[in-house]
This record gives structure tokens, sequence and C-alpha cells, in this order.
């Protein structure tokens, strides 16, 4: 058996450990309620995609009145905040698992193009807020015509 030597890349093991710290603490944040201490709070999974006009961000936001939300853009920076309220408990009932997370839940994002904030729309369907943020005119990418002088046949550019 042939073993292969990797040369030891120091950026790259503290690349990993942060990555799996980074997992900790997003994990620490999903305990299923019932099941030990539960967080005040919990962050939201976004989605952000960017195209050449516009940021898309997506989040799934199940049973909340989206008039409740609360979301802000400034210095290119997102915020959404909101609250998901548990179903009221049945008297005669108990849980044998309840895993989705009800409370306050925040969460914010910086852009990294300049957005026209006055041109966001907002839509709420099927449990998904979806963000269209146009990108400001300067953050938008330009074509760039490359001109060329005309060669006629026959004709050489080379000076003797």
């Amino acid at each position: 058996m042939m073993t292969q030597l990797m040369q030891w890349d120091p950026f790259r093991e503290m690349a990993a450990w942060r990555s799996a710290m980074d997992r900790m603490f997003e994990e620490s944040l999903a305990w299923p309620v019932g099941f030990g201490p539960q967080p005040q709070g919990y962050s939201l999974a976004l989605d952000v995609l960017e195209k050449p006009e516009e940021f898309v961000i997506e989040t799934a936001i199940p049973g909340i009145d989206p008039n409740e939300l609360d979301i802000s853009l400034s210095d290119n920076v997102l915020t959404i905040k909101g609250e998901t309220k548990a179903e009221k408990d049945m008297e005669d009932a108990r849980y044998h698992l309840r895993e989705r997370l009800f409370g306050n839940f925040a969460r914010s994002v910086s852009l990294p193009a300049p957005v026209d904030v006055d041109a966001v729309e907002a839509t709420y369907e099927n449990g998904v807020l979806r963000l269209n943020i146009p990108k400001t005119e300067e953050a938008k990418p330009h074509k760039i015509t490359v001109h060329s002088s005309h060669v006629i046949e026959g004709e050489s550019d080379t000076i003797s």
C-alpha cells in the first residue's frame, strides 16, 4: 500500500477549525423544544443569490404573518426580524417529539455591492419570503466595447 504525503498548510488547518467551530455554534441554536435548555432566539437560514442586475434572498418562515416581519436595509446590510409563535398545547396530549423552533429570530447579512433601497420587492408565498434587491446602476456590470482598426486585405502595417 502506497501512502501519500501532503504538505502541512497551517492556513488550511485554521480554516478547517474555524468551520468546525462555526458549525458547532450554529447547531447549538437549533436544539429541539423540550430537550434541554432553549435559546432565547434563533438565526434565520438564508439563501443569497447574486445575479447581474440584483440580489435574490429567500428564507423559509412558515406560519408567520408577513405583516409582522421587520425587514430593513441600511448601509448595504439587510436585517430580517420576527417571531414565530408556538401553537397552544393540547391539554390531554403529550409530545413525543417537538423539533420546530419558536420565538424571536433575527438575521443580518451584508450585501457585497451597492443596492437600490427604494426598489426592493418583498413577497411571501407558501411560507417562503423572497426579496428582490436591485443593484445600483454603478454596481451593475457594464459591457465595454473594444474598437479595432480596420485592416484592408493586402496592406501591411509593418514599418520597414
